[in-house]
C-alpha cells in the first residue's frame, strides 16, 4: 500500500504529524461552541404589525389581507398563514427550504414595502422576523416572592440589564410582568363643554412632554450646553397641565381627564407551582458557547441573589446547557471507557505495546474530527455529539484489522518494518472497502429533503469525517507505530487451536 509505506518511510513526519493533530485537535475540542441544536436557518418570516385599539375584523380587513395581497406574490412560498388580534396582524410566510433565509427576508421586505401604501396611517410599521431556532431560550429564570408586584418588577428589569451585560447573551425578555402606565380617562361632555377636542389635547401632552435643547452658554474658558427637562417625573405634574383658559380661567387636564396611575392590560402570565411570577427568557447570539453563556448567566443571578430583598425567589426552570454538559461527558466517558476495553481485551491476544497502539486509534480519530468540524464551521450541537458517539463504537474496527495483520507477519518471523509494510498493504484494500460501504450507507442523508433534512443533515457529515479519520489513522498513523514500538514478538510455529478449529469450520462451510 503506497500511504502505508510512504508514512512508514518518513516515520518522522508522521510523528510530527501526530504532535499537530494533538495540539490542533485538542484546541478544537476546547474552542467548539456548544450548542443545543444546529444552526438551521429555517425559511419562516414572521410580519407583526400592530394597530392599537382596532377589533380583530378591522385588523383583518385593514391590514392583514392588504399585506396577504402583496406577500402572496413571493416566488418560492410553501405556505402563508395569518391571524388577527385585537391591535395586531401576524402573518407568517413560509418558504422552500432550497430558498435561503435572506433571500426570503428580501422579497418580504419589498413586499411589505409595496403594502405600506394601503396600511392605515395610524397603523404601526410593520416588523419582519426570521424564526431561528438558535435564538431560542436557553434560560428560563423565574421570579417569585412576598413583596409587591412593582418592586419584583424592578428586580427583573436590573436582571434584565444584568444578563444582557454578558458577552454572548443576546436579550433577555421579562415575562409576566405587571408595567406601570399612566391612564387618562377622557370625560367627553367636559371636553366639549370647554370647546376642547381629543387631538387638542394629545398634541397639547406630546408638546409638554418633552426636553429641549436651548443652545450653549459660553463663559471664559467654559461652555455649556442649555436643556429644558420638561418630561413629566410625576402624576401631580401630568394632572395640573394648563390646557387653555375659558371666561378668564384657566382650564387644567383635570379638569376634563381621570389620570389613573395603574398598570398596563397584561398580554402575558406566568406562574410558578400555581403562585404569580416573573418569567426571564435568557437568549445566546448565534454562534456562542451556550454552556460559557449560561455559566456566565449563573454567576449573574448568584451574585444578584446577594442583594435582592429578602424572600424574593429565583428559579432556573429551563437549562439548555444541562443537556449539553451530559452529553459531553458522556462523549468523554465513551472515548475514555473504549480506551481501557480495547487496551484489556487485546492484552490479552497480542500484548501491550499493541494493544496500546490499536487504543491510540481512538483519541487520534476524534482529534482529527474536531478539528475537520472547527474547519467546516459547524458546532458541538446535540446532532454532532450523538453522531459522535454513535462512531465511536467503530473507530478502533479498521486499526485493529490492520494492527492484528501485521501482528500477525511479525509472529511469522518478519521485521518491525517489513511486517508493518506487508500487513498493511494485505488487508488495506479490504479495510478501505468496509469503510466506504459503511459511508455509503449514511451518504444519502446528506440529501434529504426539507427542514428535517436541514437538520438531520449533520448526522451523515459527523459520522463521514469520524470514519475517514480513523481510517487515515488505521492506514497512515497505526503502522508507523507498530514499525517503531512494536517490541519482540514470539516466532510460532503452529496454529493456535482457536484457529485451527475456525479453519476446519471454514473447509466445511
Amino acid at each position: 500500500m503506497l500511504l502505508s509505506n510512504t508514512a512508514i518511510k518518513n516515520r518522522t513526519t508522521v510523528f510530527v504529524l501526530m504532535a499537530l493533530i494533538l495540539v490542533t485537535g485538542g484546541y478544537s475540542y476546547m474552542t467548539l461552541p456548544r450548542e443545543s441544536a444546529p444552526e438551521v436557518p429555517i425559511p419562516f418570516v414572521l410580519v407583526t404589525t400592530g394597530y392599537e385599539g382596532v377589533s380583530p375584523e378591522d385588523v383583518e380587513s385593514q391590514v392583514t389581507i392588504k399585506l396577504e395581497n402583496e406577500l402572496t406574490g413571493i416566488k418560492g412560498i410553501k405556505d402563508l398563514t395569518s391571524s388577527s388580534a385585537e391591535g395586531m396582524s401576524f402573518i407568517t410566510v413560509e418558504f422552500e427550504p432550497d430558498i435561503r433565509i435572506e433571500d426570503a427576508l428580501q422579497y418580504v421586505r419589498d413586499k411589505v414595502d409595496l403594502a405600506k401604501a394601503e396600511l392605515p396611517k395610524e397603523a404601526d410599521e410593520p416588523v419582519i422576523k426570521e424564526i431561528n431556532i438558535a435564538e431560542f431560550p436557553i434560560l428560563i429564570i423565574s421570579l417569585s416572592g412576598d413583596i409587591s408586584p412593582v418592586r419584583l418588577k424592578a428586580v427583573a428589569d436590573e436582571l434584565e440589564d444584568a444578563i444582557e451585560q454578558v458577552p454572548g447573551a443576546l436579550e433577555a425578555d421579562v415575562l409576566g410582568a405587571l408595567e406601570r402606565e399612566i391612564r387618562l380617562e377622557i370625560d367627553p361632555d367636559r371636553v366639549a363643554a370647554y370647546g376642547l377636542t381629543v387631538p387638542e389635547l394629545l398634541t397639547r401632552l406630546s408638546a409638554e412632554n418633552v426636553n429641549i435643547s436651548a443652545g450653549g452658554l459660553e463663559t471664559h474658558g467654559t461652555k455649556f450646553n442649555v436643556r429644558i427637562q420638561a418630561e413629566f417625573d410625576k402624576v401631580d405634574d401630568i394632572a395640573h397641565l394648563p390646557l387653555t383658559i375659558r371666561n378668564g380661567k384657566t382650564i387644567y387636564l383635570t379638569d376634563v381627564v381621570t389620570v389613573r396611575d395603574t398598570f398596563k392590560d397584561r398580554d402575558s402570565y406566568a406562574r410558578l407551582d400555581g403562585a404569580e411570577s416573573i418569567t426571564i427568557n435568557v437568549r445566546k447570539t448565534v454562534g456562542a458557547n451556550i454552556v460559557e453563556v449560561a455559566d456566565n448567566v449563573k454567576a449573574v443571578l448568584a451574585e444578584a441573589k446577594k442583594r435582592v430583598p429578602a424572600g424574593v425567589r429565583m428559579e432556573t426552570i429551563l437549562d439548555q446547557s444541562k443537556d449539553i454538559r451530559m452529553m459531553v461527558a458522556d462523549l468523554e466517558n465513551n472515548v475514555v471507557t473504549g480506551l481501557i476495553l480495547v487496551v484489556v481485551v487485546l492484552l490479552a491476544f497480542m500484548g501491550w505495546r499493541t494493544s496500546c497502539i490499536v487504543a491510540t486509534a481512538i483519541p487520534m480519530s476524534m482529534l482529527i474530527s474536531f478539528a475537520l468540524l472547527q474547519l467546516l464551521g459547524h458546532t458541538l450541537n446535540g446532532v454532532v455529539l450523538f453522531s459522535l458517539i454513535l462512531a465511536l463504537g467503530m473507530l478502533v474496527d479498521n486499526a485493529i484489522v490492520i494492527v492484528e495483520n501485521i501482528f500477525r507477519h511479525r509472529q511469522m518471523g518478519y521485521g518491525r518494518i517489513a511486517a508493518s509494510m506487508k500487513g498493511a498493504a494485505e488487508v488495506a484494500w479490504p479495510v478501505i472497502a468496509s469503510t466506504a460501504t459503511t459511508i455509503a450507507a449514511f451518504s444519502p442523508m446528506i440529501f434529504w429533503p426539507g427542514i428535517m433534512g436541514e437538520f438531520m443533515k449533520f448526522l451523515p457529515i459527523t459520522l463521514i469525517i469520524t470514519l475517514s479519520s480513523s481510517l487515515f489513522v488505521a492506514l497512515v498513523i497505526s503502522p508507523t507505530l507498530c514499525a517503531v514500538l512494536s517490541g519482540k514478538v514470539r516466532k510460532v510455529h503452529e496454529r493456535h487451536p482457536f484457529i485451527h478449529a475456525y479453519h476446519g469450520l471454514l473447509d466445511k462451510a
